[in-house]
């Protein structure tokens, strides 16, 4: 449903004296048009009970309801079965039954629509003859309109079962007019102010729902059915008992958390090489430490700038999980440096990286170094990119006819860099 403040709005659009077009106007110009099913939803909540909005903004929202859908056939209209509910609902003032009358004779003459749209609420009210109105039964009116209505989706026992979720206040008899100020008299119903109309309003979208109160499906357990002979070994409690030995008690646990804490420094800053070599050899040890050391993908790029080496042999242990995926993804997308390119050229030469990890790669690669502002920084890379490609071309990491377009572009655009004019060379030798 809508949020608070959407409700305010929708409330404060409803209360202004303006024309039923005009209504419209300022419901579509206040909520979004993936929003006005929603809104709408919550006006049929709020017609359900008729303490809870003037008459004028009633019928506002009736207006509302109606023509929001009726540039579209009217069978597409959602709320067009609910309006002809209320229409024939015999205990709702004929003022609402002879303007929802109005509305549905509008759909085979327009000029109706057309002079009711200049109306103000308050117009209409003032001009409301109900002996120019015939009041028929639902039945009727759905015969009467069964084209213009939407088919009769399947709703099961259990949906029509279902009740309103908001009840009414006992205080407040029905029928009375909250408007009148006959309502203050000592002893007579209390008197609704418009602060308590709009939290009650608010109140009712937030807890209210239109699917309701369903009733609950009560399944008792199946009885249990008797035995059978063949059934009867799982029945008689075995003889022979076996000690269960839990291997995992008093273990060591003290190398699983060294290595965590080595891995959360190396996140921060570069280890020293004792301590690298200790972590190296415990995962060689144990493989399985990587999936307990802390590292996750978003945190990948820290390791790399600080500790490429571990990087390096933590995406090797985790190469048959089924987060690598995830952790190529960040490699290939975080920024270029030469630290993240030792990382990707060592793995490329270790195992068979995807074609198409390296390939976007790449293109993050020469994309990076067109986009550098500085000149001296955009240089450098240039080199270390060069110098990375020619090292996937001669060891046939990397099928440059797959590239050969994008890179010979780089070293055109980069010629006067002589690393890239050296790759240049490179190309026209394996065209």
């Amino acid at each position: 449903m809508l949020s608070t403040g959407d409700t305010a709005a929708l409330l404060a659009l409803l209360s202004e004296d303006r024309s039923m077009e005009n209504h419209v106007s300022a419901f579509t110009l206040t909520f979004k048009r993936h929003q006005h099913f929603t809104a709408c939803c919550c006006l049929l909540l709020l017609l359900e009970d008729w303490r809870i909005l003037k008459q004028t903004q009633r019928l506002a929202a009736l207006y509302i309801l109606f023509d929001l859908y009726r540039v579209e056939q009217p069978s597409t209209n959602p709320f067009m079965s609910s309006l002809v509910d209320a229409a024939s609902d015999e205990t709702a003032s004929k003022l609402e039954r002879g303007f929802l009358l109005t509305l549905f004779q509008s759909l085979n003459n327009n000029n109706i629509i057309k002079e009711l749209s200049k109306k103000t609420a308050t117009e209409f009210i003032s001009t409301f003859d109900s002996s120019a109105h015939t009041f028929l039964s639902g039945d009727l009116l759905r015969r009467q309109y069964s084209d213009k209505l939407p088919p009769e989706p399947h709703i099961s026992s259990f949906k029509k079962a279902s009740i309103n979720n908001a009840l009414p206040d006992p205080d407040i008899p029905q029928g009375y007019d909250p408007d009148t100020p006959e309502l203050g008299v000592p002893g007579g119903p209390p008197r609704i102010c418009a602060g308590n109309r709009d939290a009650a309003a608010t109140g009712l979208v937030q807890a209210s729902s239109l699917d309701g109160l369903e009733p609950p499906w009560v399944r008792p357990a199946p009885p249990r059915l008797l035995p059978q002979e063949g059934e009867l070994i799982w029945l008689i409690p075995d003889t022979q008992h076996e000690l269960l030995w839990d291997y995992s008690m008093c273990a060591d646990t003290s190398r699983g958390t060294a290595v965590r804490e080595l891995i959360a420094r190396s996140l921060k800053g570069a280890l020293a090489p004792a301590q690298q070599q200790q972590v190296l050899m415990e995962l060689e040890a144990d493989p399985k430490l990587v999936y307990h050391c802390g590292l996750t993908p978003r945190r990948l790029p820290e390791l790399v700038e600080n500790n490429p080496v571990i990087a390096v042999e933590v995406l090797l242990k985790l190469m048959n999980s089924n987060q690598i995926t995830d952790y190529f993804k960040v490699l290939v997308n975080m920024d270029m440096s030469l630290h993240s390119m030792e990382v990707v050229n060592r793995l490329t030469t270790a195992v068979d990286l995807p074609t198409e990890f390296v390939h976007m790669y790449i293109s993050n690669c020469i994309s990076s170094c067109q986009n550098i502002k500085d000149k001296y920084m955009q240089n450098r890379l240039v080199r270390l990119v060069c110098v990375f490609l020619q090292s996937l071309i001669r060891n046939k990491i990397i099928n440059v006819q797959d590239l050969f377009i994008e890179v010979q572009a780089f070293c055109i655009e980069f010629s006067r860099i002589r690393e890239a004019a050296g790759l240049f060379r490179l190309l026209k030798t394996l065209e």
